[in-house]
């Protein structure tokens, strides 16, 4: 059963998604948009950490409590961001072509 926090992020990014994405070259150049796509890779590959690291307990004398909890979570984050900015698994890349590819559907004429 999907948590319903969990839940919300999922609708909210599937909301947030329905807009096209700008043209490259129009409102955003190549560099922009591969920024961009990192980030998202970034973020999509903390989110996927989070579990891993999440029944780990820190040992004494510096275990526990909420400000353990929050420096992991900004650990993970910036593990997600080492990863992609360092190469990745290949999401960033994935993202660009989508968005290339739909640019290029859009701009094709209809018969």
């Amino acid at each position: 059963m999907m948590d319903a926090g969990l839940a919300l992020q999922a609708q909210t990014a599937l909301m947030a998604g329905k807009g096209t994405p700008p043209k490259v070259g129009a409102d955003m150049d190549m560099q922009h948009l591969r920024r961009v796509a990192v980030d998202f890779e970034s973020f999509f590959l903390s989110q996927a950490f989070q579990p891993m690291f999440a029944n780990l307990t820190a040992e004494e004398p510096f275990g526990a409590g909420y400000a353990e909890d929050m420096w992991r979570t900004m650990q993970v984050d910036e593990y997600g961001k080492a990863i992609a900015y360092n190469g990745g698994i290949g999401i960033a890349d994935a993202v660009i072509r989508e968005v290339l590819r739909m640019q290029e559907n859009e701009e094709a004429p209809t018969p």
